[in-house]
């Protein structure tokens, strides 16, 4: 494998920076990367609203130029008249960041790189024993057969689950398609380096649109685990998640009676499984409810519908 610092650089006084910050303590790093299973895109709307609200400062850039397949994921251009007039470049960056009483934490976000996975991994875990990263939390959202009138349930993972009480695995072992974001963290957890990854579980009928309940309890449970104060991004995501949620709600009322049914299913699934066992493992005995395509196409029928009626 090439070197890793091959990868990356600070920008000028960016590892200073950090160190001045910090201290002894050592920071907090959260990351997601764009690519991977995001159901709801739970962890891009925190990504952008902590950039968006919160003070912050590049620290380091990744090579996205080395990382990124441009012609898998076409980056966009602006074409104005008679010439190209803009850019918009993959990016994978680390911030500096201050949540609201100035404590900083760092966080790693951009596109999800699609080669040398194992380079990168070692890149990160490179960056992380530098600037002294105490504790690294990675998270997003993952479809599942939930109703949206029900609680988020969180699954923690990683070697520090243990700062998720009350939360617990929904199974004892899957294979699945890998992540770069899941690499960092087996490679982290390998190097002896505390790791907490949060998936959210998004109702699969919603999971490509975004659904700011996920992101809020993603959020609360970073908050509880770290001690950072974000109220002004838990706000956002709040009054974001109250639009959204009236919106479904009008939506399945508005709706036919196979798509009420099916939400209805999916509550008393859940209820019986709650009551069961606990809200946050939401594995249940088969019932006979549509599949995520089935339902997904429902919903596009209906919203279809509504727009043949002029709504």
């Amino acid at each position: 494998m090439l070197d890793p610092q091959g990868l990356y650089e600070f920008v000028p006084g960016g590892a200073e920076a950090v160190d001045e910050a910090v201290g002894e303590t050592g920071p907090v790093l959260l990351y997601h990367l764009e690519g991977y299973i995001d159901a709801g895109d739970t962890g891009e709307q925190i990504s952008e609203q902590l950039l968006d609200r919160l003070d912050n400062q590049l620290v380091a850039r990744f090579d996205a130029d080395r990382l990124v397949d441009y012609r898998a994921r076409r980056p966009l251009m602006l074409f104005e008249r008679d010439h190209w007039s803009g850019y918009e470049a993959p990016e994978i960056a680390l911030y500096l960041v201050r949540d609201t009483t100035e404590t900083p934490f760092l966080l790693l976000t951009g596109s999800e790189p699609d080669v040398e996975w194992e380079r990168f991994a070692a890149a990160v875990l490179q960056v992380v024993e530098r600037l002294g990263v105490r504790l690294a939390i990675n998270f997003h959202g993952i479809p599942m057969g939930v109703p949206h009138t029900r609680p988020v349930g969180l699954t923690p993972h990683g070697n520090r689950v243990d700062l998720m009480p009350g939360h617990r695995s929904w199974f004892d072992e899957a294979t699945v398609p890998g992540s770069a974001e899941s690499l960092i963290e087996l490679r982290l957890a390998e190097a002896g380096r505390d790791v907490l990854g949060v998936a959210a579980h998004v109702p699969h009928y919603l999971s490509r649109s975004p659904y700011p309940d996920a992101a809020l309890a993603v959020l609360e449970a970073i908050t509880a685990a770290t001690g950072l104060v974000l109220p002004e991004v838990a706000h956002a995501l709040r009054a974001e998640a109250h639009t959204v949620r009236g919106e479904i709600d009008r939506q399945v009322a508005e709706g036919d009676g196979e798509l009420v049914s099916v939400v209805r299913g999916l509550e008393s699934q859940y209820d019986a499984v709650a009551g069961s066992m606990t809200r946050e493992n939401l594995i249940a005995e088969p019932v006979d409810l549509p599949s995520a395509d089935d339902l997904g196409a429902e919903f596009e029928r209906f919203l279809a519908d509504r727009e043949d009626d002029g709504s």
